[in-house]
């Protein structure tokens, strides 16, 4: 099986990035692209992606852009997992530093495979039931509560 990277000092990195909502959404597609163009340029390797999706965000973000403060409340928000040597790294993150279209971008280490998380199961296969208070007849007394029992209980459900 042939090796993809294309050296053997090359990390798995994840650029997640915010484009300006100021760009047209014809153009974000184009952005995309050169984002992706700019990694490839430095002898990336590109893994997966996520082409650039409008948000809300969940504050605002101040950038100065050619000296004017700019407030962001909406972003195409996307991302990038590609395989890189280390030091090409630090020329990208100056390079996208420079980019006034990215309002704010963060690099991550990380592994080449798919880490979403999916659903888990449970010991068995059951399913976890919602809790369902009981409901007293009138005049009906609550059952005495054993400490012990309680305790016991609670240990079997942690080693579980």
């Amino acid at each position: 099986m042939e090796d993809n990277t294309k050296n053997s000092d090359a990390r798995i990195y994840e650029v997640g990035y915010l484009l300006s909502n100021s760009i047209e959404e014809a153009d974000v597609a184009l952005e995309y692209g050169n984002l992706k163009e700019l990694i490839s340029s430095l002898d990336g390797e590109i893994v997966s992606d996520e082409m650039p999706r409008d948000i809300e965000l969940a504050y605002t973000i101040e950038k100065i852009i050619a000296n004017k403060k700019h407030k962001f409340d909406n972003a195409y928000f996307g991302w990038v997992k590609f395989a890189m040597d280390p030091e090409k790294v630090l020329e990208l993150k100056k390079k996208l530093d420079l980019d006034v279209k990215i309002v704010r971008f963060l690099i991550l280490k990380t592994v080449r495979e798919n880490t979403i998380a999916t659903k888990k199961f449970v010991a068995g296969g059951a399913v976890a039931k919602k809790y369902t208070p009981k409901v007293r007849a009138e005049g009906e007394e609550a059952p005495e509560i054993n400490k012990e029992e309680i305790d016991k209980e609670i240990d079997a459900m942690i080693e579980a």
